[in-house]
C-alpha cells in the first residue's frame, strides 16, 4: 500500500485539483461565450477578463518551480 505525506497530498490537490477546476472554469466561459453568441471579439473578451485571475495562479506556480529548480 502506497503512502502520501500530508504536504504530498496538498501539493498533489492543488496541482490536478485547481488544475482540474480551471480547465471547467474555462469550459463555463466557452458555453457562455457560445449562448450569448458573442462572436469572435465577445468571446476574446470573455476569456480576456473571465479568466485573468488564472494567470496569477499559473504564473506563481511556474515562479515556484523555476526556483526550487
Amino acid at each position: 500500500m502506497i503512502f502520501m505525506t500530508e504536504e504530498q497530498f496538498a501539493q498533489f490537490g492543488l496541482t490536478f485539483g485547481v488544475g482540474g477546476f480551471m480547465l471547467y472554469m474555462l469550459f463555463i466561459i466557452y458555453q457562455l461565450a457560445r449562448e450569448s453568441k458573442a462572436g469572435k471579439f465577445g468571446t476574446f473578451v470573455l476569456f480576456l477578463v473571465l479568466a485573468f485571475g488564472m494567470v496569477g495562479f499559473i504564473a506563481k506556480q511556474v515562479l515556484i518551480w523555476m526556483m526550487e529548480g
